[in-house]
């Protein structure tokens, strides 16, 4: 059976309420804590360090355990499943620092994709920003997210990455948000980035 707008609900006699509007963050989150609610091996999770004040959330994807920078958090499960889709072509840029040796020439072939240990990456744009003998910072934008990506395409080329910082996701940007820190974006940009049929 449909439920529309027009009809009324109640369990027991008593009415359910509308659901909440849509609402996002930017979450900075450090090194050091899982993307999950609850973690088997006892590690510290995001959910764990978020301010009481906040509703229950879900994040948009995942940044695993040493990772840092922009996670989105929602109140909305659809749209975070909206958001992670590949389909949506939305770009997530990071940079990474790692030791080795690469030339701009192997990161430019990274447009045409590349398959490590029998899986497939997608195109992704990738330019050392500055480096020393054996230290880079990379920067790379994406589209897939697949797990670990970033880490295992830049070990295929002999880098092992010791910092890994998502600094955007789609239209959002990580920005001056400090290590920890939780902001919601206001509704009007929600609006303008995702739509208003989104929301």
């Amino acid at each position: 059976m449909k439920v529309t707008a027009a009809d009324k609900v109640t369990v027991d006699g008593r009415p359910i309420g509308a659901a909440e509007p849509t609402r996002v963050w930017r979450y900075h989150k450090p090194s050091g804590l899982v993307t999950t609610h609850r973690d088997p091996a006892g590690r510290e999770t995001v959910f764990q360090h978020l301010p009481q004040s906040l509703p229950r959330v879900i994040s948009v994807g995942r940044l695993d355990l040493t990772s840092e920078g922009l996670l989105l958090l929602t109140n909305d499960g659809e749209l975070a499943r909206r958001l992670e889709l590949p389909a949506n072509g939305w770009l997530r840029r990071y940079r990474a620092r790692a030791y080795g040796r690469v030339e701009q020439a192997e990161l430019d072939e990274l447009k045409n994709g590349i398959t490590v240990d029998g899986v497939r990456y997608g195109s992704i744009e990738a330019k050392v920003e500055r480096g020393g003998a054996s230290n880079a910072w990379i920067t790379l934008a994406l589209t897939e997210g697949k797990n670990r990506e970033v880490r295992r395409v830049l070990e295929a080329l002999g880098m092992k990455v010791n910092r890994l910082i998502r600094i955007s996701y789609g239209p959002f940007q990580l920005g001056t948000l400090e290590p920890g820190a939780v902001e919601e974006v206001p509704r009007k940009l929600l609006k303008e980035q995702l739509g208003k049929d989104t929301l």
